[in-house]
């Protein structure tokens, strides 16, 4: 095999050797990097993790129009991103985020047009269709993306955090599928991922019928979030420490690996085992894997190792 094969090569083998902490001249100079954002503040707080911040915090973070346009802008960057290997999600000030703006929201869906009902029904389609996009947009970035949550996470809250790949909070925060209390159907991504989350799915239906709060101690024995920290400080430092780790390793591994984990969760065990097999076919013959097994005889980590781009 090419890859037995190489790996027998390696003793002779020397790497260059790199400063495990070295940013590049191009992270260093963009602490805010791409474009800026109305609803949304992105750093680079560490290497090659950026921290995406809903920002908001005279609003709760409320989802604004803008919101739900920027969310896909953002992260269509950050898939694009070669230098960025993690990301972490947060909210700026007391909360993580209060849901949707309903007044904003409101009129937004008030001025659906068409001539009858069957072509404002079509329209109205695809909105809500545009709108799931700015959540799934999360999943379909090949990065692992952190959500850290403090204080509340209501209605389209649930749906963002669903979408991300690892969940933590807060010991004071709280979790609220609010969509029955203001008349309709969560419907851009709770009620297809949180069943796929949580263990239970009488608790599922539970939360979604009554739009009861799920305290934070729950929220991790069902599976919801992994993690609960004292405090918003802690969880922003564990959580960027995780990112950290996530960077360190490669980034075709580390990506690779995100999707198929999310392929695998929406198809059967044989396919999911096929479309491995045909990814690895070419993510095997990647440097990386040389790179670390030389790292590891060297009993050295992989943050030791100087992973190209991805």
């Amino acid at each position: 095999m090419a890859v037995a094969a190489g790996l027998r090569g390696l003793r002779g083998l020397r790497l260059p050797r790199v400063p495990a902490r070295l940013m590049s001249a191009e992270a260093a100079e963009r602490r805010s990097p791409g474009r800026s954002f109305e609803t949304l503040r992105v750093t680079l707080e560490r290497d090659h993790v950026l921290h995406v911040e809903l920002h908001r915090p005279e609003k709760r973070n409320a989802m604004s129009v803008a919101f739900w346009r920027e969310m896909v802008e953002c992260f269509q960057d950050v898939g694009r991103d070669s230098s960025c290997r993690a990301v972490v999600v947060s909210g700026a000030g007391k909360i993580f985020t209060a849901g949707i703006d309903l007044v904003e929201m409101g009129s937004e869906f008030l001025r659906v047009e068409g001539e009858d009902a069957a072509r404002k029904a079509w329209n109205l389609r695809q909105k809500i269709r545009e709108y799931q996009e700015t959540f799934s947009v999360l999943e379909k970035c090949p990065k692992p993306v952190i959500a850290a949550v403090h204080g509340a996470c209501i209605g389209a809250g649930i749906d963002l955090i669903s979408a991300c790949d690892i969940r933590y909070c807060t010991q004071d925060a709280w979790f609220q599928v609010k969509e029955v209390d203001i008349g309709l159907a969560a419907d851009v991504g709770t009620l297809q991922r949180l069943p796929k989350i949580v263990g239970s799915q009488s608790l599922v239906n539970e939360l979604a019928f009554t739009a009861r709060k799920m305290m934070a101690p729950e929220a991790q024995s069902c599976g919801l979030v992994s993690r609960v920290f004292p405090d918003k400080a802690t969880l922003l430092r564990g959580a960027l420490d995780v990112a950290s780790a996530i960077a360190a390793r490669s980034p075709v591994a580390v990506q690779g690996t995100k999707v198929n984990l999310v392929y695998s969760r929406d198809h059967p065990v044989p396919e999911s085992l096929h479309y491995m097999a045909t990814w690895n076919m070419s993510m095997l013959q990647t440097e990386d894997i040389l790179k670390s097994v030389q790292a590891a005889m060297e009993k050295k980590g992989p943050e030791d190792v100087p992973f190209s781009k991805l």
